[in-house]
């Protein structure tokens, strides 16, 4: 039994008491696609200069989460915001990432799919004045991807809310990198609740003008389109976009609050994954999406329900701060063998949501190895202080 801290200042006792989910490869084919967005694995022994310095990853116990995830019939979203791109992760790191991501898929029995997020990140803000500017960065990216063998995901970038850009300056960018790619392109619509920078999105603070935007720029070449992720935790605006979206064209949930009923979708239309959550919910996905593909309604929700609150409580606001949620549960599941994130994200949170998260996690049955699991968080309650009676 484990003594926990409560949001309203208490200790409070917590025994585990969930079943562990066994991770396993899907026994059908899933019916909908789905991307897990991975995090990388910090080297805490050769980290320097956290905060300025490049991050020093475990390249090991980063591709082996890797491996974890396409053993359970998930593709990979890399190089996302899961992957601290812009907030401790530079571009010639996650350019390594990329590409011994796509040497280890190439060789997996599975075949995965993997996806890359292509941005602007490798230059600075002040040179990205122009839409030739920013065209000319994201090629630069998306290049490198194309020729490491990943899907492009173009990411949104910062750099057309920091000039104020109108609908003109997203068209001239986007036409040119979605009709010049070399396979269809996944598109990136983060709302600002996961990066403030991004707020009025494809020009327009107004989500229903930003939608009709970039609906008309996917419908001008709709064979170059493979899906669009919307990141905006809104049910029921992903469900009317999809609505209208060309036929073959995917709707890529982002939604970390209400994937369940996207995914299932209302008979008519459905949503497929690009998810951080499924990363640190793998076995509960994996099984779930195997249950759908079975026709089994019932199984689906029983394994998700779940983990909906776990995931609402890791991507509470300030939502950026998810990522460290993320990195929790891999250390808890003995992915990884300490809490250190790079840029020391892992300090994002504090101790009484790390509590959450733990008791949330054993509810869903996700925390695979329980005696390391209790173990572990009681090192992280001691760090804060929290001694065991």
């Amino acid at each position: 039994m484990l003594i926990l801290p409560t949001d309203d200042a208490r200790l409070a006792p917590y025994r585990l008491s969930g079943t562990p989910l066994q991770p396993r490869a899907p026994k059908v084919p899933l019916t909908r696609t789905a991307f897990a967005a991975a995090h990388v694995v910090s080297d805490p022994l050769r980290e320097r200069s956290p905060w300025d310095g490049r991050p020093a990853v475990d390249w090991d116990a980063t591709l082996a989460f890797r491996v974890n995830l396409w053993d359970q019939g998930l593709g990979l979203a890399e190089a996302m915001d899961t992957a601290q791109r812009g907030m401790g992760v530079d571009w010639p790191t996650a350019l390594e990432l990329i590409r011994r991501t796509m040497r280890a898929a190439k060789v997996h029995p599975m075949r995965p799919r993997v996806a890359c997020g292509a941005g602007t990140d490798h230059v600075a803000l002040a040179d990205l004045t122009s839409a030739n500017a920013v065209a000319a960065a994201y090629a630069t990216q998306a290049e490198a991807i194309e020729a490491a063998g990943g899907q492009l995901i173009l990411m949104a970038s910062r750099a057309f809310t920091a000039i104020g850009a109108g609908p003109d300056t997203y068209r001239a960018v986007y036409r040119r990198l979605i009709d010049g790619a070399a396979e269809p392109v996944i598109l990136h619509w983060l709302g600002d609740m996961f990066d403030p920078a991004l707020a009025g999105y494809w020009g327009s603070k107004d989500v229903l003008v930003a939608s009709d935007f970039v609906l008309s720029l996917i419908t001008e070449n709709p064979g170059k389109v493979d899906g669009i992720k919307i990141s905006l935790l809104d049910q029921a605006h992903e469900e009317a976009f999809r609505a209208r979206l060309p036929a073959g064209v995917r709707l890529y949930t982002g939604d970390d609050f209400n994937y369940a009923p996207l995914i299932e979708g209302d008979g008519t239309h459905h949503s497929h994954a690009l998810l951080g959550i499924f990363a640190a919910i793998a076995p509960a996905a994996s099984q779930a999406l195997e249950a759908l593909a079975m026709g089994d309604s019932a199984t689906y929700h029983r394994l998700l329900a779940p983990t909906v609150p776990l995931s609402r409580e890791i991507f509470r606001a300030p939502t950026r701060f998810y990522k460290a949620g993320i990195a929790f549960l891999s250390w808890l599941n003995g992915h990884q063998s300490h809490f250190i994130m790079p840029a020391g994200f892992q300090s994002s949170r504090d101790i009484t949501h790390y509590a959450a998260v733990f008791r949330l996690a054993d509810a869903a049955g996700l925390l695979a190895r329980p005696d390391l699991a209790e173990a572990r968080m009681t090192q992280l309650l001691a760090l804060h202080g929290v001694e065991q009676r």
